[in-house]
Parts: C-alpha cells; sequence; structure tokens
C-alpha cells in the first residue's frame, strides 16, 4: 500500500521566501507603528504636508481632488477585499461574479482618477520652482514608492481581468494577509498568486515601512479641535472705532 506524505504548510519554504513574506511583513508593521508613535512624539512640528498651495494653486485644484478622491477609493477597496472574507460577502446575496465585476469597474475608475492625480501634482512640483525647490530627498524617494505600489496594482487589476480565467486573489493573497494580522503566516498562499500580485504586495510593504518617515503622515491627523475650539476674535487698533478706552499699558505707539 502507497501512502503519500502530504507536507505540512510552509514546510518546504527557502530562507527567500520566509524573508519575503514572513520578515518583512512583520518588519514593515513595526516600523510603521513604532515610527509613527516616534513621530508624533518628537516631531509635532514636523507632522504636517508641508502645503504648497502658495506657490502655485491652479495645477493643485485640479490634481489634488482627482488624486485624494482615487485613493480614498482605492483604500476602500483593498480594505473590503483583503480584510473581509470571500464568504461574507457570498452571506449577504453578494455574488463572486457581481463583486469580481464591481470591484473592477470601481477599481479602474480609481486608479485611472489616481494615477492622473499623481501625474498633475508630480507634474507641478518638477515644473514651478518654489514647489520643486521645497521638494526633500524624502518626498522623492516616497513618490517613487508610492507611484510603484499604484502603477503594480492597476497593472495587474487590468491584466488579470484580461485573462479569460481571472486569478480569484481572495483565495490566495487575501487570506495570506489575514494570516499575517493574525500572527499565523501561510506563505504558501501568497506564493499560489501570480508575480504581479506578489510584486504589488512587496511594494506596498515597502510603502508603509517608509510612511512614517514622509508626509503621509497627515492621513492620520483630523482636526477635530475646530469643533471645539473658541471663537478668534479680531479687533481693530483704531480709537474711533472702540467704545471702550484703552486701558493703562495698551497705548499706541507712535
Amino acid at each position: 500500500m502507497n501512502i503519500t506524505m502530504l507536507a505540512a504548510p510552509g514546510e518546504n519554504l527557502t530562507a527567500g521566501d520566509t524573508l519575503l513574506w514572513v520578515a518583512l511583513p512583520y518588519a514593515s508593521i513595526a516600523i510603521f507603528l513604532v515610527g509613527h508613535y516616534w513621530r508624533y512624539r518628537y516631531d509635532k512640528f514636523g507632522w504636517t504636508t508641508r502645503s504648497s498651495q502658495l506657490y502655485e494653486n491652479r495645477l493643485l485644484r485640479l490634481g489634488s481632488p482627482l488624486f485624494h478622491y482615487g485613493i480614498l477609493l482605492v483604500i476602500l477597496g483593498h480594505i473590503v477585499g483583503l480584510l473581509i472574507p470571500e464568504g461574507w460577502t457570498e452571506g449577504i446575496g453578494i455574488g463572486e461574479g457581481v463583486y469580481h465585476a464591481a470591484s473592477t469597474i470601481l477599481g479602474i475608475l480609481a486608479g485611472v482618477a489616481t494615477l492622473a492625480g499623481a501625474a498633475i501634482l508630480i507634474y507641478r512640483r518638477r515644473t514651478i520652482g518654489p514647489v520643486f525647490s521645497a521638494t526633500t530627498t524624502n518626498d522623492k524617494i516616497m513618490y517613487v514608492l508610492l507611484i510603484g505600489t499604484l502603477l503594480l496594482g492597476f497593472g495587474t487589476t487590468v491584466v488579470n481581468n484580461a485573462d479569460n480565467h481571472p486569478h480569484d486573489y481572495r483565495q490566495t493573497v487575501s487570506p495570506w494577509f489575514r494570516s499575517i494580522l493574525s500572527f499565523r503566516p501561510d506563505t504558501d498562499l501568497i506564493l499560489a498568486a501570480p508575480i504581479g500580485f506578489q510584486l504589488h504586495a512587496l511594494a506596498a510593504w515597502l510603502l508603509f515601512a517608509f510612511w512614517p518617515f514622509t508626509r503621509l503622515v497627515h492621513v492620520f491627523s483630523m482636526p477635530l479641535g475646530y469643533l471645539t475650539r473658541p471663537y478668534i476674535v479680531y479687533r481693530s487698533r483704531d480709537r474711533e472705532l472702540g467704545s471702550r478706552p484703552e486701558r493703562r499699558g495698551w497705548e499706541r505707539i507712535r
């Protein structure tokens, strides 16, 4: 009687596989979390987008909404696609065909808007002198990582859907990502995905690791203080416009 021995998940991994699909994700998550804490704790004045609106506004008004609304849709699509199991969407009546069609259409629209907005913003940053002068080395590295990740994701989406039998990433990439978050990494899942998905995942981990040291930290800034702060009152220093005499110590400097 022949007995076939089945290898346990991850048993035949090479050192390179472990480095790319286990060590890199956890190192990226650790740097992402600790880096943001350190940046907020010791560099609050640097926690900013370093706005360049005063230097140029026409291209900014076009590129910024395209990029920001597009990237919000991209992030939302990744949250649904990676964190919500396929069985859950099917459980509420959303079949695989409907999900695939909706995610493809919205993903391509969001990708086009994001990349178009990013192209306008990069063109503006490169061609407007004062804006280019305010661009740091970290900004340049961030743009390379961000645009590279977006291009890999968009290209993978287009190429994958051009195939007659597109790869279902919710059977491989999504459960692998959830296995990382649950501290039970199953690298066999990501290794079963096409190379495009793998490159997109690697680029994303590198981007997350570099995130805390760039202007991208402003994503986690919400001006909630504006809801409770007191009104700012402006008063003229002209005596004729005031109804009360000036108190001693506030006389006009002549």
